[in-house]
């Protein structure tokens, strides 16, 4: 089976050479921008009711799958997590997602807070976020880490 994603525009940030490895959607350090192609410009309609949106990207600049499915998070301090527990561009698929706050839109470009994202990174979609996005309880993950360096559920 094969699946082909074509861009549907190009993301703007300050970022050339490196991006953070989270997104802050308070992030100032910057412009971010949401450059649609114009054939994809009426698809922004009634965007704007919305505070946040999902942005999904092809990481264009990532080495490539290497077979591992293990990640080295830089805050483990050369502690692993399964591929999968990370956030790592060491992907099968190199699908990267932020959730953002939606600033303005002028046009076919949409301003946005920060992005974990490099200058020239081609978008492949925009989602509202909308309240069932949003889950109660805590968040687990790598702040919850036992002594064997395992993240460990509440």
């Amino acid at each position: 089976m094969e699946i082909v994603y074509r861009p549907i525009g190009v993301i703007r940030t300050p970022y050339s050479d490196m991006a953070p490895f989270q997104a802050d959607a308070n992030d100032t350090a910057g412009e971010f921008c949401l450059e649609l192609f114009p054939e994809y410009e009426t698809g922004l309609r009634d965007l704007e009711e919305f505070l946040y949106v999902v942005v999904l990207f092809h990481i264009d600049r990532a080495k490539g799958y290497n077979g591992s499915n293990l990640a080295y998070p830089p805050s483990l301090a050369g502690g692993t997590v399964g591929l999968f527990a990370s956030r790592s561009p060491n992907r099968p698929n190199t699908i990267g997602l932020d959730v953002t706050k939606l600033l303005r839109i002028e046009g076919g470009k949409v301003y946005t807070g920060g992005l974990s994202i490099l200058d020239g990174t081609p978008l492949l979609d925009i989602k509202p976020y909308i309240s069932a996005d949003r889950k109660d309880g805590p968040l687990g993950g790598w702040g919850r880490m036992g002594g064997d360096g395992i993240p460990r559920r509440s």
